[in-house]
């Protein structure tokens, strides 16, 4: 990335935080003398674009809103990824994939400044709610762990992307989204942590093989910086916050709230999902097998009114509605 020294000091000023500084070639110890933002007139959209670029959202800018204050990165989307969704699922509490509300105050924010905390917290025994991190891709990322504490991967919850439904009808990874590296390239993290730390696929940015992670999947680089990296085997993704965070009620915040429009259920015994198919932007077909026999929930939105098809093996289809109160 090509960026003048002038535009460095407009970035700086602007907070694009550590790892954008990093990307534009600026490493610790490079100090310019203090400026005032209010002096200096508005980024360019082609300085932004390139930001963007180095920090891997860009690839996904048709699902993916990206912007800044001092303080974090906000990230909008409605979580839902481009890829095939719950394929493969064989234990299920049927929960379905659902756009969700990631914007404006609701949006993800990630630190532009983190810190490495004196007293890290690790997912083996905390951070059992919500999101620990970000892919670039605006899809939430959860421990590896679930609720109950199981390896999700293990306990065959997940689908061929690492991800499932969860509670609140709200799509999200539970292992690192390893194929966002093909996009994005190795050379650009595949997420961010919500301490602001980014992950890596499986290797260094400059292509090298990743040696001596520590109990959360990081290391520091010979530069002093630190990032975690995605890794097949457990835990997969960050395996907590080496980072500063503020925790409550063992969820990381800040971060999104998501408000179910229907009671979350229970596991479906023998149930494997078998396809699942985007019909438009609003309507979704899940097809599942139990015993041999074919069922279908197809289902879909129409502005704050949810409609629900359950079919069974027979044929016959059961209408549930819902509306949603965000």
């Amino acid at each position: 990335m090509s960026i003048t020294r002038r535009d460095f000091l407009r970035l700086s000023a602007y907070g694009f935080g550590t790892a954008f500084l990093a990307a534009c070639g600026f490493r610790p110890g490079d100090n310019p003398p203090p400026i005032n933002p209010t002096e200096l007139p508005a980024l360019s959209p082609t300085v932004i674009s390139q930001a963007l670029t180095e920090l891997g959202f860009e690839a996904f800018a048709d699902q993916v809103k990206v912007y800044q204050d001092a303080q974090y990165l906000y990230v909008e989307s409605n979580g839902m990824p481009a890829h095939p969704m719950m394929i493969g699922i064989k234990s299920w509490q049927q929960q379905v994939p659902l756009p969700q509300p990631f914007t404006g105050s609701n949006a993800w924010k990630i630190p532009l400044h983190p810190v490495v905390a004196e007293n890290p917290i690790s997912a083996k025994t905390d951070l059992y709610r919500g999101a620990i991190a970000l892919a670039v891709n605006g899809v939430p990322i959860f421990n590896a762990l679930n609720n109950r504490g199981d390896d999700a991967y293990l306990y065959g919850e997940l689908d061929e992307f690492g991800g499932h439904a969860g509670r609140a009808d709200d799509y999200h990874y539970h292992t690192a989204p390893l194929h966002l590296s093909e996009l994005v390239g190795i050379d650009k993290p595949i997420a961010y942590a919500l301490d602001g730390f980014p992950i890596y696929g499986l290797t260094e940015p400059d292509g090298t093989a990743v040696t001596d992670l520590d109990e959360f999947n990081g290391h520091f680089a010979a530069d002093g910086s630190y990032h975690y990296h995605g890794t097949k085997t457990y835990p997969y993704i960050n395996g907590g916050m080496r980072g500063v965070v503020t925790v409550r009620d063992d969820q990381i915040e800040p971060q999104p709230h998501m408000t179910p429009i229907r009671e979350a259920l229970q596991p479906l015994q023998g149930a494997t999902i078998t396809n699942f198919t985007e019909l438009d932007s609003s309507h979704y077909s899940l097809e599942y097998q139990v015993s041999g026999q074919t069922y279908y929930v197809n289902y879909g939105f129409k502005g704050n009114t949810y409609t629900f098809e359950f079919v069974d093996a027979s044929g016959k289809k059961t209408i549930e509605t819902y509306t949603s109160h965000n």
